[in-house]
């Protein structure tokens, strides 16, 4: 028989397998990454609200830096870091804590999780005597700097627990 007259016709392959509907474990993969997405962005969002007394209180010390370049006075500089530093630390830690807090208890209160014990031991320990330094002393400029930025690293660096 002549293969040219053999009634055969083509194959016909099957439609292909469409990727409509989802397979079941494609929606529960699904499902899974988008409750991964919203915890995620809800962790950032809790974290960014819990941060904003810090923000604010950062805000606050570059006005109070800004104000002494400008020209404030030793005593009023180390009053404005003073009541910055009691109410960015009263929005961190407990009232009772931290309120009655004066002198050396205050200073080593703030040295708490902190490196190198700033405010009892370096550059810290000037917020308690600054108003009666000399305003002709020629270190003040420096351990004024070195003080706010002692103070920022405060405000900046997260409180530890005591038994931490």
């Amino acid at each position: 028989m002549d293969p040219e007259q053999i009634p055969l016709r083509d194959l016909h392959l099957p439609e292909a397998i469409g990727w409509w509907p989802l397979a079941p474990g494609w929606w529960i993969l699904i499902g899974l990454a988008i409750a991964g997405v919203v915890y995620l962005l809800r962790r950032a969002f809790l974290h960014w609200r819990a941060s904003r007394p810090r923000r604010i209180a950062l805000r606050e010390l570059k006005k109070v830096e800004l104000e002494y370049r400008r020209g404030i006075d030793t005593v009023s500089l180390s009053k404005k870091l003073s009541q910055l530093l009691r109410r960015a630390m009263l929005a961190y830690a407990p009232r009772d804590e931290v309120a009655g807090l004066t002198g050396q208890s205050w200073l080593a209160w703030l040295d708490q999780g902190m490196d190198g014990k700033p405010f009892t031991a370096g550059p810290g320990q000037l917020i308690s005597t600054l108003p009666y330094i000399r305003p002709d002393d020629r270190d003040t400029e420096t351990r004024v700097e070195a003080l706010i930025d002692t103070v920022r690293l405060r405000l900046q660096t997260p409180l530890r627990e005591a038994g931490a």
